[in-house]
């Protein structure tokens, strides 16, 4: 008994040996078709984000009368680096199709929903999420109060650069105050330039010339 213990001892001993000599195999094997990296554009590389949020996105379906979900991801302010225009863009985790994009203007209203501390919202004339131009009642609800609140200050801050920054508004701006500047010149009252009446010089020449011309009718007749 004690030979065949000694025996299997020896040949674990022989087998780790063995294995222990031998090299690890990495097996490496070239692909047969050649992928190129492709850049993938996705229309954010002019801008610079503002905020980044996880929240549930909601649209008022005015077919149905309800709210229906459209999607759960990173709820984006982004601000476009030379117009300073400021876009709302979220897209749905995993698939990253885009369910919400729209830039945001002076006039939008924040609002809180149905009374939680973690929910808002707003009106939106034209979304492009599907593509195509479409007026939506959006609602967005976070995880926390802290993150909601986080979200009406950020979008409180890009409103204020629009506003401020944009040219299609600060234009609109300077129209104003043009016109109101026009305006203001057309009610003063401004004294009228002094002009000088040139036809009683003229008149009094006229009579200067038909006197040397009696004159020297005069004359001749002598």
């Amino acid at each position: 008994m004690s030979s065949l213990a000694e025996e299997s001892v020896r040949r674990n001993s022989e087998s780790e040996a063995g294995e222990a000599d031998t090299p690890e195999h990495d097996p490496h094997y070239e692909p047969i078709v050649s992928l190129p990296l492709v850049d993938v554009n996705t229309n954010e590389e002019d801008e610079e984000e503002l905020v980044k949020i996880r929240a549930r996105l909601y649209r008022y379906d005015t077919a149905d009368h309800e709210w229906k979900e459209r999607g759960t991801g990173d709820i984006k302010l982004l601000r476009h680096k030379e117009n300073n225009t400021v876009r709302v863009v979220m897209r749905r985790d995993k698939t990253l199709k885009v369910c919400a994009n729209h830039f945001i203007t002076p006039d939008i209203r924040m609002n809180v929903h149905c009374g939680s501390d973690k929910a808002f919202n707003w009106s939106v004339f034209a979304d492009y999420a599907d593509e195509k131009c479409k007026q939506e009642l959006l609602a967005i609800k976070f995880g926390n109060a802290q993150n909601a609140e986080m979200w009406k200050k950020k979008f409180a801050e890009a409103q204020e650069i629009v506003r401020t920054k944009c040219s299609l508004y600060t234009q609109d701006q300077s129209s104003d105050d043009d016109e109101s500047s026009i305006t203001r010149s057309e009610d003063t009252d401004t004294p009228e330039p002094k002009t000088t009446d040139k036809s009683e010089g003229a008149d009094s020449e006229g009579v200067v010339l038909k006197l040397k011309e009696l004159t020297v009718e005069c004359e001749k007749a002598n």
